[in-house]
């Protein structure tokens, strides 16, 4: 097993640094960039499959340097598309995004749903998920495109909403600052999503296929911020603060997974789904948060973007 990451000169290895010893010593770990197409053909060289991870996904950085994300998202998904091609790999799962639906026009959102690249990180995606069927088209690549809806849980980054909400409530604070709160998501428990996308590796008909990973269960971020609140015991006012908001047009206002499909295609099913499954999830996740090893990794009195 071998795993991709980012060259930097610290040798630094994020989150596998913290594997037990056993597990890491079972995985070779690669350093380069997804922008070099030769490292990245070095890099899958002896795989079978490869799971396409690699992206920069915050999307308040896609308005601020968007260049970089055609680079990474676009091109970096040309390399791994290409290398699997010469070296004959056996299957590519492809990361999309739930955000490439745009504000849903229907729901629950089905694969065919249009797109709509709404910020220059889902544009990016967008881009790359084409490319990708494009090579399963084109050189019959045995590409799944696997399309998450929102993941949370340990360890995410706080560019994201649920790790902001969490990390706030541990501060000794009266309020909360948050963006828009009237939008929806489709939350999925990390767990489910690795399942899915495992589940998606060992589906022969998932081949040429996009598919939703998502709890079918919607919820609005102002409902999600009362219930981690209730969860960890906190009454706090909420404040909107204009920085955390997304240009008016840019918003994605609302996304509901239909999850038929890969029912239909695997054997998954999300056990974290439904208002039980999320507050369970939620519940784990603050628990990882309220360890205050983990807790001093993250920078909570400033806004990431």
């Amino acid at each position: 097993m071998k795993a991709f990451v980012y060259y930097n000169s610290f040798n630094f290895w994020g989150w596998l640094e913290d594997l037990p010893q056993d597990i890491l010593n079972e995985i070779e770990i690669f350093t380069g960039d997804i922008r070099d197409p030769h490292g990245v053909k070095k890099a899958m060289e002896g795989c079978s499959e490869v799971f396409h991870l690699a992206a920069l996904i915050a999307i308040p950085y896609s308005y601020h340097s968007p260049h970089t994300y055609v680079d990474t998202n676009v091109k970096g998904t040309l390399n791994v598309l290409q290398a699997a091609r010469e070296l004959e790999l056996e299957k590519i799962i492809h990361t999309s995004t739930s955000e490439v639906y745009g504000t849903a026009r229907f729901v629950p959102i089905t694969e065919e749903h249009p797109l709509q690249g709404q910020s220059p990180y889902s544009a990016s995606k967008i881009a790359a998920d084409q490319l990708a069927y494009s090579f399963y088209c084109s050189f019959s690549s045995p590409v799944v495109i696997a399309r998450p809806f929102n993941t949370y849980g340990p360890r995410q980054s706080a560019r994201a909403v649920i790790p902001t909400i969490i990390t706030q409530l541990s501060r000794d604070i009266d309020y909360l600052e948050l963006g828009a709160l009237s939008p929806t998501r489709d939350f999925n428990y990390v767990q489910d999503t690795v399942d899915g996308f495992i589940a998606l590796s060992k589906s022969s008909a998932a081949i040429g296929e996009v598919v939703n990973i998502g709890s079918n269960y919607e919820i609005s971020i102002g409902d999600t911020a009362k219930t981690i609140a209730k969860l960890m015991n906190r009454d706090v006012e909420i404040k909107l603060a204009k920085e955390r908001l997304r240009p008016k047009n840019s918003e994605v206002e609302r996304l509901w997974a239909e999850n038929k499909k890969i029912k239909e295609l695997t054997n998954w099913q999300p056990a974290y789904g439904d208002k039980d499954g999320f507050e369970n999830g939620l519940r784990e996740t603050i628990s990882w948060f309220s360890d205050g090893e983990n807790l001093k990794k993250y920078k909570s009195h400033i806004y990431n973007i």
